[in-house]
């Protein structure tokens, strides 16, 4: 969580603001700040996205590779992440001050997208048993803003959207099977990421909570939940942090809420991407 240092006064007013549903910057405990969405930006990748979540600011890489198949999941794909934290994004990023936060986030997309239905990795299979893509998802934290989780995973699942995987040909020979990658660049085949999930996160801030909090309110947060959430509200992880404790109410309404802001901003951000490819523009906002 952010550390940001408040007076007593500033909480005291977050904390009646959020009572009253009615945050200091206007928006309700449910509403997301405004964003911007781009895709296609990165040249060298197969796919590419920047979002952009009030003062967060998120950039994501895809690229894609033939490997062998996991000895454990022979007929499916594979797909890894990595995040840097870049040093202008925040003093505390400074050396390996990043590394922590990289691998919380990365283990939680990675957790997230774990779920079948989160991905078809059935397409991403080439030989069943032998070779497959592996997906590599770059994240790059430019800079941040509060509610980084929920940040990077609409700019993961942009980039996913936007991948274009070569198409692949086989050809039978005396050694085997040999594998042909096409190299045109309008010979490929998209990635269905209808069902790939939103992190959720939402802040528990006195008796009530938020989704989306601001650098100022996650100072004031005594513990938070992150979900995995899909677009028909499927919970494909869960994790807690924060010192403070959630009693059995608290979770269940957390996690009603963390559903219901989960469905509604998976559709919204398809229906952006979609925009924005069929008309070509971009960056593209839009408001919860």
């Amino acid at each position: 969580m952010t550390d940001v240092n408040l007076s007593e006064a500033e909480k005291t007013f977050i904390l009646h603001s959020i009572q009253d549903d009615f945050r200091e910057d206007g928006r309700g405990c449910e509403d997301f700040r405004h964003m911007e969405v781009e895709t296609s930006l990165i040249s060298n990748t197969n796919g590419s996205s920047r979002v952009r979540l009030a003062t967060t600011d998120v950039l994501v890489g895809v690229k894609v590779q033939i490997t062998d198949v996991d000895p454990n999941k022979p007929e499916v794909g594979r797909l890894e992440f990595f995040l840097d934290c870049s040093a202008n994004a925040t003093p505390e990023f400074e050396g390996r001050g990043g590394e922590k936060l990289a691998s919380e986030i990365t283990a939680m997309l990675t957790r997230a997208y774990a779920h079948p239905n989160a991905l078809d990795y059935g397409s991403l299979c080439l030989l069943p048993g032998q070779q497959c893509w592996l997906l590599y998802v770059d994240i790059l934290l430019l800079e941040c803003g509060g509610d980084l989780f929920d940040a990077v995973s609409i700019a993961v699942k942009a980039a996913l959207f936007n991948l274009r995987i070569p198409m692949v040909t086989m050809t039978k020979d005396e050694g085997g099977i040999e594998l042909d990658v096409s190299d045109d660049p309008y010979d490929f085949k998209r990635l269905d990421v209808t069902g790939a999930p939103l992190l959720i996160t939402v802040n528990k801030i006195g008796h009530f909570h938020v989704v989306d909090a601001s650098e100022k309110e996650e100072s004031c947060t005594l513990a938070r939940l992150i979900l995995g959430v899909t677009s028909k509200g499927t919970v494909t992880a869960m994790k807690k942090e924060g010192a403070g404790s959630l009693d059995s109410h608290s979770i269940s309404d957390m996690m009603e809420s963390a559903c219901k802001v989960g469905m509604e901003l998976n559709k919204s951000l398809m229906a952006v991407l979609a925009e924005e490819e069929s008309q070509g523009v971009k960056p593209v906002g839009f408001l919860r």
